[in-house]
């Protein structure tokens, strides 16, 4: 009996750590980063693979810092920020919850763009039922295991037929590397926007809270934890990675993508002059299991903040509380005019105006609180690289302010 209550707490940890992955990795692969990859290749071409791969190395010390730090401290971010500088906890959460809304509007608008691409169904009912679909998991009495299944077949799916369409789109590989180390043109906005979608706001903080909440915390998690992000990161590099390639194929071979009017979709448009009519079909089915298991992700981790203001709420309360954040932003979502590919490239960017402030807490603490820590020692050279990337989210935060929020009025 010892040996099955041993091996099933070994397979529901196992479980559990997959799952964190694949929270953060599907959150980071949303419809917001698959839309402004579209638009970003399309406007400068090759050159975006720098985009591509300053978001991976930031990713990278982003979620090791993040996913230790939560884990070695046991809190949540929001608890660890109060705890750290008293107030700025309150703070965070209020952004992260706030990015995280306007994060899955767009969520909503993803879906039901995936659903029209996939069914011809129209966009409004498609994020409709979309956003219905997320508030039946959380209404499920076992919603825990329900979200880390879901995510892991969907997230399996879209990297499949991602690379399937970047087969078929024939990029040239050689440009794409060469302008990945050295591109012709470097934009600080869309590097922000692209760090924003994929890092940025909730996302950084996805898998971590899953973790905690799982209970894999502790320095005797530390190796577990660590082996966790670091897989996260790489599924999440190669998914990017590999569909900006399948894009960069439809524009290098002449196709002119339309990224104007109302109904513009980019990223459907390269996907159909890539694959025909199954390109088309293979794009909704991965735009809506994308948006699908980001609106779950956006909600589960904006509402985990919401514990810094009711300590009390048990995990019955969170997911409660998290039906109504997906109901809000449905309603948000059916009242907007906003059209779905702008609004999804605008939220990367204000996720990625967060990101320096939750960064900058935890690097804090990194350095100066072992305290919170149980006086554990941590490593000097990924705190470095985590003040190097603190100080430059921020350059680029400052320097990306006013082409994000005016892009709505572009598109």
């Amino acid at each position: 009996m010892q040996a099955q209550t041993t091996s099933e707490f070994v397979q529901s940890r196992r479980s559990s750590l997959i799952g964190a992955i694949f929270l953060m990795a599907t959150s980071a692969i949303g419809p917001g980063f698959i839309t402004q990859t579209a638009t970003f290749t399309t406007t400068m071409g090759a050159a975006f693979a720098f985009g591509i791969l300053a978001s991976i190395l930031i990713d990278f010390v982003v979620q090791l810092n993040v996913w230790r730090i939560v884990s070695l401290t046991r809190m949540r971010a929001s608890d660890l920020a109060n705890a750290a500088i008293p107030g700025s906890g309150y703070l965070l959460a209020v952004l992260v919850i706030f990015g995280g809304l306007v994060f899955n509007v767009g969520n909503i608008a993803g879906a039901g763009m995936g659903l029209n691409a996939l069914l011809g169904l129209d966009p409004k009912w498609g994020g409709a039922l979309s956003a219905l679909a997320g508030i039946g998991i959380f209404l499920s009495h076992r919603a825990g295991l329900a979200v880390d299944r879901m995510i892991v077949v969907l997230g399996l799916l879209m990297i499949g037929l991602t690379v399937f369409v970047a087969y078929a789109s024939n990029p040239p590989l050689g440009e794409a590397l060469r302008q990945t180390v050295w591109p012709d043109q470097i934009n600080f906005a869309t590097i922000t926007t692209i760090v924003g979608g994929t890092v940025g706001g909730y996302i950084t903080y996805a898998g971590a809270h899953r973790l905690l909440d799982r209970g894999l915390v502790g320095e005797e998690h530390m190796k577990e934890v660590t082996r966790a992000a670091l897989s996260g990161i790489l599924v999440t590099g190669i998914m990017r990675y590999v569909l900006f390639l399948a894009i960069l194929g439809v524009v290098a071979s002449g196709v002119v993508i339309d990224l104007s009017g109302k109904g513009a979709n980019p990223a459907a448009q390269a996907f159909q002059a890539a694959a025909g009519q199954f390109g088309l079909r293979a794009f909704g089915l991965i735009l809506w299991a994308a948006a699908i298991t980001s609106v779950i992700g956006a909600a589960y981790t904006s509402m985990s903040f919401i514990t810094v203001f009711r300590p009390s709420l048990d995990e019955r309360s969170r997911n409660r509380a998290t039906v109504v954040f997906i109901t809000l932003s449905l309603l948000i979502y059916l009242s907007l005019g906003t059209a779905p590919a702008a609004l999804l490239v605008f939220a990367g960017g204000f996720n990625g105006l967060i990101l320096p402030l939750g960064l900058s807490i935890f690097v804090y603490v990194g350095w100066r609180r072992a305290d919170l820590m149980n006086n554990y020692h941590y490593p000097r050279w990924l705190l470095v690289l985590g003040a190097i990337t603190c100080a430059l989210t921020w350059y680029m935060a400052a320097k990306s302010v006013g082409p994000i929020f005016a892009f709505l009025n572009v598109v």
